[in-house]
């Protein structure tokens, strides 16, 4: 028997080489990784751990774009500019006193504020970014940008910060924005915002902030140590808040507040037809630009003290004596109750002499015989003492009342003051003393206790040539949402009817047209060429001058006791689709200072 075998050894041989080369090789690539690892976790295992620690996942909002403001007509008015915010990340600081220093180093922050900012935070949200300033400029952006890497938890982010184009114009009427606070965040206009968010604080901003406001989008994103953001992981987009047109003309509005300017007053401008506020200018002012930023303690505390009131809206909430203005609501009084003749001539001597005491006219010498007519023209105060004595206080303040003067206008922004028409009831009540007799010629010529605003003089000299309705003065024309879509649109809203007799209401109109048109008339300067104006001049006493010195120069007197200018006027008086209530404080006779300003406003209204 034969055996026979197939073993070769020189394949085998060759066989074991190679797989002793081959597991040569593993070793090879399992020792470099095993070395890879050792070096990995052991050597640099500290220092990846940390960074693996550091970078982590973070929920960021996505600011809404507040909504524009325009005027009447398209024009722009406010809206959103890119603004450098300096924040921290509360929860990535490590020493707060020493980076608080840091910061105050490079940019001018209030300490105390920004440290009292973060530690509510550190209490509640410690991963919230927190906003120490607005608005920084290239310089502060600059330092802080080279030193960011040495300062845990600091972050710069690019926000839209509220920009009004024209500065201080119609800043009253717009308002301003105002970091939120905590009682704001309870209210259902605000249920959209967060701590840290500006919101409206005044005017226009305030009262559409609802849906000026948008609706904030969210991202997730990595970020590293010092905050900033490595990857966006979602993304969900911000919804920009609606457009807010107002009723105002920029045009008008901007010549209001040039004619009021170095001056202390008020102006405003109605259409008499719909009750739409033309322009409103209130001086002296300031800029909504500046709260925009976050305001500076030190400029806040110059507007707060500053005697002159500049956040102050003197159309809505200044109350003056309405000075001889007051003297068109004792003639439709008069008339009305039947105690006026329109006719009948009372004569003026320069005096008239009540309970033993004298009330003197503002001419000297006086203007002889004068009828309802003349009286009004050439605004004759002599007429007037006599026409109160006749009618009576209660019965004045019943009327005054009935035409809208002493009580809300209902305009929709602002804190509308109601201004005060006095009575016998009220002086009992007020001072517990009874009504003099001699007080009501004080009244009846617009001095003593009677206090009004000049929005609702406006109304009320619209109402008159308008036939006798008093209309919600309107600072908005309509509110449009995403693809121009309007949300609201407003119409003339009548809040009331005067419901007095036509005739006595025209006596009273030619009168008026007379004051502006005739020979004598104290609103002369008012007139313009080949447009029929109608108005009424009102001088308005801050103190009684003694008799022997009613002859001082107005600048002799103390500019606080210097009466204040009044002029209120409409045009066309035939078809009236302007009118106008101009308020100068403490700058004389309203005849003098304020008529020719309503000239302007008047003159730059039909050039458009």
């Amino acid at each position: 028997m034969v055996w026979r075998s197939d073993f070769d050894p020189v394949e085998t041989e060759i066989y074991q080489k190679r797989l002793t080369k081959v597991t040569f090789l593993v070793l090879i690539v399992f020792g470099v990784l095993f070395v890879r690892l050792w070096f990995l976790q052991i050597i640099h295992g500290a220092a990846y751990r940390a960074e693996s620690e550091n970078n982590r996942i973070d929920l960021r909002d996505v600011i809404p774009f507040r909504g524009l403001i325009f005027d009447r007509n398209g024009h722009l008015l406010v809206d959103n500019r890119p603004s450098f915010i300096l924040g921290v990340i509360p929860e990535n600081i490590s020493n707060l006193d020493g980076l608080l220093t840091d910061l105050c180093r490079l940019v001018e922050i209030d300490r105390g504020t920004a440290k009292t900012k973060i530690q509510r935070a550190l209490q509640g949200n410690p991963f919230r970014c927190v906003y120490l300033k607005k608005g920084l400029t290239r310089d502060e952006l600059a330092r802080i940008e080279a030193h960011i890497l040495n300062m845990p938890g600091v972050t710069i982010e690019v926000k839209p910060q509220r920009h009004c184009i024209y500065g201080t114009l119609a800043a009253h009427l717009i308002g301003y924005l105002g970091e939120i606070d905590r009682e704001q965040l309870g209210r259902k206009e605000y249920d959209k915002n967060k701590l840290g968010d500006f919101v409206g604080k005044c005017g226009i901003e305030k009262k559409w902030h609802r849906y000026l406001n948008g609706t904030r989008g969210g991202q997730q994103v990595e970020v590293n140590a010092s905050g900033r953001i490595l990857k966006v992981l979602y993304q969900k987009e911000a919804e920009p808040g609606a457009n807010v047109f107002l009723t105002i003309d920029k045009d008008l509005q901007m010549l209001a507040e040039n004619s009021l300017s170095n001056k202390v007053g008020a102006i405003v401008a109605m259409d008499p037809r719909s009750g739409e506020i033309l322009a409103m200018a209130s001086s002296p002012t300031c800029d909504p630009n500046d709260f925009a930023k976050g305001m500076d303690k030190r400029v806040w505390e110059r507007l707060v003290s500053n005697p002159y009131f500049p956040l102050q809206n003197r159309v809505i909430s200044g109350q003056y004596p309405p000075g001889s203005i007051f003297k068109i609501v004792v003639a439709l009084a008069g008339l009305e109750e039947g105690v006026i003749d329109p006719y009948e001539k009372i004569f003026c001597g320069g005096s008239y002499t009540f309970q033993g005491r004298e009330y003197r006219d503002w001419k000297e010498g006086g203007h002889g015989f004068v009828d309802l007519h003349r009286g009004l023209v050439e605004s004759c105060d002599v007429y007037f003492y006599k026409m109160g004595q006749k009618i009576g206080i209660d019965t004045i303040a019943k009327y005054a009342k009935r035409l809208g003067l002493g009580r809300n206008t209902g305009i929709q922004v602002g804190d509308e003051q109601p201004g005060l028409i006095p009575n016998k009831a009220w002086k009992l009540k007020r001072w517990h003393v009874p009504w003099q007799d001699g007080e009501t010629l004080s009244v009846a010529v617009g001095q003593s206790f009677a206090l009004i605003t000049p929005i609702q003089l406006v109304r009320f000299v619209s109402a008159l040539f308008n036939g006798g309705i008093l209309f919600r003065p309107r600072v908005t024309k309509r509110v449009e949402g995403d693809g121009n879509k309007t949300i609201f649109e407003f119409k003339p809203d009548i809040s009331g009817y005067w419901d007095l007799n036509e005739e006595n209401m025209e006596l009273v109109k030619k009168a008026l047209f007379g004051v502006v048109n005739e020979p004598r008339g104290t609103g002369w300067r008012a007139r313009l060429h080949r447009i029929g104006v109608a108005g009424k001049t009102g001088t308005a006493q801050v103190i009684a001058l003694p008799k022997d010195r009613e002859s001082v120069e107005e600048e002799d007197i103390p500019y606080k006791f210097r009466d204040h200018a009044w002029f209120v006027a409409v045009a066309p008086a035939e078809n009236a689709t302007i009118a106008v209530a101009i308020l100068v404080e403490h700058s004389g006779h309203g005849g003098a200072v304020a008529a020719p300003i309503a000239k302007n406003i008047l003159a730059g209204h039909f050039k458009r």
